[in-house]
């Protein structure tokens, strides 16, 4: 098959048209990173400036994202193998309230025989006729089937409704796997559209960074500058790499991470034109929101298998019960007897009474109590995460905008104060180190801006997905 990156989602870099007093939520939309325009100087050169090379498979939509998962995941091929496991132990467990039917036969060819004289009949003047017979005889063939039905097996019956119910949680299970995978996936691409943002931002700082050094270096060569001033710069251009290197290496990490979730042992990108809104509305598409917390796939799962644990207390108590199969055998042979005939036809009912084990039936009794308490439990801490996971995310909403809109004010802040310590500074009212200063302050709140509108983005996914059933 052909492989055409997938995008499961990539939320594309936000307007960012905030104000000093307020800041909107990000909303989706492509736009291009904008620079603070530095004055005038001649454009830097510099090998660093180069992006990162794009990764040999992008994403480019949410289906093609669903179709790598069913195709190549690892995680959702062992739970759908887990659910395959559990048909098969259904029909199993259905076999046992069934007809069994066997047949067999055999060939039997006696080496040591011996001949006796056996009466067939009277001749007119009354006297015995007898022949030679080998007995053993030396050759016979014998064949019989016989069939079975069980009548009263409360046991079997037991078993095939247990059955039942571990299919039911194993699908339950198998839909919450592709939730979560859901989530991860769209996790990673959000996580590689930030370190996308993140690079790209730590290029712009490299660039306004080197600008400023070229700008101090000119300054102190007409004499209007001091070698500290250029020395500043300096360390302000190696802090800027150092940064850049770091962040260039977190991006490889993120498209790794997208291509682990997706199935993919390499590093995967996501394509420009992936936007929040289509990919929010598409995993809507794609996972119903559940009614309430016991509906969650995972939940449910968990109260299926407190089911499974449950008969697994009756299926103990069933061993203590009789149980009645009616049987037909049908049996035929070579040998003639001259006595009985040579096919058969029974039909007999066994009736089974468990007396005396050794204890073992009182052991598998306690041990399902035991492992029915120990499934409630599980349903119960099941419940209390999953009731956590709904809050923090219809409340990290909540949180994530307003950091953002914190964030937007801060970098608003940090962009006036790096306009103004510029302004200063070409007047020769101010600093290297309060430019420095400045023009750091303003790259770590564009970060900052950038990692927080993501985040937004994120707690949008989450908050889709923590309450949802996906059978895509």
């Amino acid at each position: 098959m052909r492989f055409v990156p997938t995008a499961v989602a990539a939320y594309t870099v936000v307007a960012l048209r905030t104000s000093h007093a307020a800041a909107a939520p990000p909303t989706p939309a492509n736009v291009e990173v904008k620079a603070t325009p530095e004055p005038a100087t001649e454009e830097p050169s510099d090998p660093m400036l180069s992006p990162v090379a794009r990764a040999t498979h992008e994403l480019g939509s949410w289906q093609e994202a669903l179709d790598l998962l069913r195709s190549r995941s690892v995680e959702l091929r062992v739970a759908a193998a887990a659910a395959q496991r559990a048909e098969a132990q259904q029909r199993t467990a259905l076999a046992g309230v069934l007809p069994s039917i066997n047949g067999s036969a055999g060939y039997t060819h006696n080496l040591i025989t011996n001949e006796i004289p056996t009466g067939v009949g009277l001749t007119g003047s009354g006297s015995l006729v007898t022949r030679q017979i080998r007995t053993p005889f030396p050759d016979a063939l014998t064949g019989q089937v016989t069939a079975s039905q069980p009548v009263i097996a409360l046991r079997a019956w037991n078993a095939l409704g247990t059955a039942s119910e571990s299919v039911n949680a194993s699908k339950l299970s198998l839909e919450d796997t592709k939730r979560t995978l859901a989530l991860a996936v769209a996790n990673a691409v959000v996580g590689v559209v930030t370190a996308e943002r993140i690079a790209e931002l730590n290029r712009l700082g490299l660039r306004n960074a080197l600008s400023r050094q070229a700008l101090t270096t000119r300054r102190a060569a007409l004499g209007n500058g001091t070698a500290l001033d250029v020395l500043r710069t300096r360390q302000d251009v190696a802090a800027a790499r150092s940064t850049l290197v770091a962040g260039d290496e977190t991006l490889r990490q993120a498209r790794e991470a997208l291509g682990l979730a997706l199935g993919v042992p390499e590093q995967v990108s996501v394509t420009a034109g992936m936007n929040m809104r289509g990919l929010e509305q598409q995993a809507r598409d794609t996972c119903t929101p559940a009614e309430s917390i016991d509906q969650r796939p995972d939940v449910a799962a968990l109260r299926a298998r407190a089911e499974v644990a449950r008969r697994g207390i009756t299926d103990a108590k069933t061993q203590f019960a009789p149980s009645v199969d009616v049987r037909s055998t049908v049996a035929t042979t070579t040998i003639d007897t001259g006595a009985a005939p040579n096919t058969t036809w029974n039909i007999q009912a066994l009736l089974s009474v468990p007396i005396w084990d050794g204890g073992a039936r009182y052991g598998s009794l306690k041990d399902a109590h035991a492992q029915h308490e120990a499934a409630l439990q599980s349903l119960e801490a099941g419940r209390r995460k999953a009731r956590i996971e709904v809050t923090q995310a219809q409340r990290g909403m909540q949180v994530a905008e307003e950091r953002y809109r914190v964030a937007a004010s801060a970098r608003d802040l940090a962009q006036e104060t790096d306009t103004l310590t510029r302004t200063a500074y070409h007047e020769g009212r101010g600093t290297s180190l309060e430019l420095i200063a400045a023009a750091q302050a303003l790259r770590e709140a564009e970060i900052q801006v950038a990692l927080r509108e993501f985040d937004v983005v994120k707690s949008r996914v989450l908050h889709t997905l923590a309450l949802a059933s996906c059978s895509w």
